[in-house]
């Protein structure tokens, strides 16, 4: 792969991260942090209804997945930035062909060509 990409795919990708982390930030100050009932400024343990409870059980249960998906994520780009730096970007990490450009420009973080992507899956899915 030429500079000229490799540079052009750094930049997409540190971008990537930064959208991320930001999201992530902000994820987990607003969902996480912060209560049904704090939000609302009752501070009365007695007129917060069992529902209300459950509602903000569920909301952090989702931030935290949200939170979980977006770290594995920027640990995938992470992982692309250090293969740009060892020169192993765009290449496949099972069979060693290059990954096509379009699945590099789709998912920059791209670790497998296509066809040892849908192999991964089909054995993943039991096929």
């Amino acid at each position: 792969m030429r500079k000229t990409e490799m540079k052009k795919f750094r930049k997409l990708l540190l971008e990537k991260r930064e959208t991320q982390v930001a999201e992530m930030s902000e994820l987990m100050k607003s969902r996480v942090s912060t209560t049904t009932k704090e939000a609302t400024g009752d501070l009365s343990s007695y007129s917060y209804h069992m529902a209300d409870q459950g509602t903000d059980a569920m909301e952090r249960e989702l931030a935290f997945m949200f939170a979980s998906k977006s770290g594995r994520l920027i640990y995938h780009i992470d992982e692309a930035l250090r293969r740009i730096d060892d020169g192993l970007f765009g290449a496949c990490i099972v069979c060693e062909k290059n990954i096509s450009l379009p699945r590099l420009e789709a998912v920059p973080h791209a670790r497998l060509c296509i066809e040892c992507k849908s192999a991964e899956e089909d054995k993943s899915s039991g096929r």
